[in-house]
């Protein structure tokens, strides 16, 4: 039972990576490689801010703050100047690892022991047992979900979803294709700090090395989410998007449970993407 709890853990949390990928690569179609960067900052924010004993949902919110702006000057880049969306993506991820270091007082790690974190302040006292840190994830993703619906569900979600099928379609509507497609930048980037930030409160550090493979990590399992969502009709594509986190932490645990050494980890995400890519060219095909 405890292999299950740390995989519906994790796997709630990455799911919020996962859904933040989703709206670049899945509904803008623009392939936004800052999200490495950007996890990370949305981290070291967080365990900065909390090691100056700042309110936990105050550190929170500022670090899916910043996480926008990285996503805003992502678009700006590609927007105002012309810049390769893939190049626009390596110049932010690599700007903000220095960043990153500097918010951490130049240090690789960062500490939050001592120190309250979403999963243990008193006021959530009444959330308790083993149950909590998946409670406490459940009433994050449903509260993002209704966001996310909110906001795909008005007219400015209706030209989110056009900007990355047909720009010029946008245009005859009268709409800013560049304006919605730095907003939905924002938006991803903001999820995907915000991941950050719940993924160190729940190891009780920040490394600067979660930035690492993150962009590959999370389109696996929205990839992975993409093809839940054919076998189960019945759920939103976005809710299958976030399934498929749930889904690749269990792959994972069922391979660490085989005997597999942990350091293999980034390896077996990156040869997984391959073979899901692989068997969805063969079906097209």
């Amino acid at each position: 039972m405890s292999y299950l709890f740390n995989i519906l853990e994790l796997g709630l949390i990455y799911s919020l990576l996962s859904l933040g990928i989703y709206i670049t690569y899945g509904i803008l179609n623009f392939p936004d490689l800052g999200v490495d960067g950007v996890i990370c900052l949305g981290g070291a924010i967080t365990a900065c801010l909390i090691n100056k004993n700042i309110n936990v949902f105050v550190a929170m919110i500022i670090a899916v703050f910043f996480g926008m702006i990285a996503g805003f000057v992502t678009g700006f880049l590609h927007v105002k100047f012309k810049i390769n969306d893939l190049i626009c993506g390596i110049i932010t991820t690599t700007c903000l690892y220095s960043i990153n270091l500097v918010i951490m007082n130049k240090k690789a790690n960062l500490s939050l022991i001592g120190h309250d974190t979403i999963f243990s302040l008193s006021g959530l006292n009444f959330i308790s047992g083993k149950y909590k840190i998946i409670i406490i994830m459940l009433l994050i993703c449903v509260i993002i979900k209704l966001l996310v619906n909110f906001i795909m569900d008005s007219v400015f979600g209706l030209f989110l979803r056009c900007v990355g099928s047909n720009e010029k379609l946008v245009c005859a509507f009268g709409g800013n294709a560049n304006k919605f497609k730095i907003i939905g930048l924002m938006i991803s980037n903001g999820l995907v700090a915000l991941c950050g930030s719940i993924i160190v409160q729940y190891q009780g550090f920040c490394d600067i090395g979660i930035s690492i493979g993150a962009l590959v990590l999370g389109l696996t399992m929205v990839i992975l989410g993409l093809n839940i969502n054919r076998f189960l009709k019945m759920f939103e594509l976005s809710v299958c998007v976030m399934l498929g986190a749930i889904l690749y932490e269990f792959i994972i645990c069922l391979a660490l449970n085989f005997g597999l050494d942990t350091i293999w980890l980034k390896f077996i995400t990156g040869i997984l993407l391959i073979l899901i890519l692989i068997l969805k060219r063969g079906e097209k095909s």
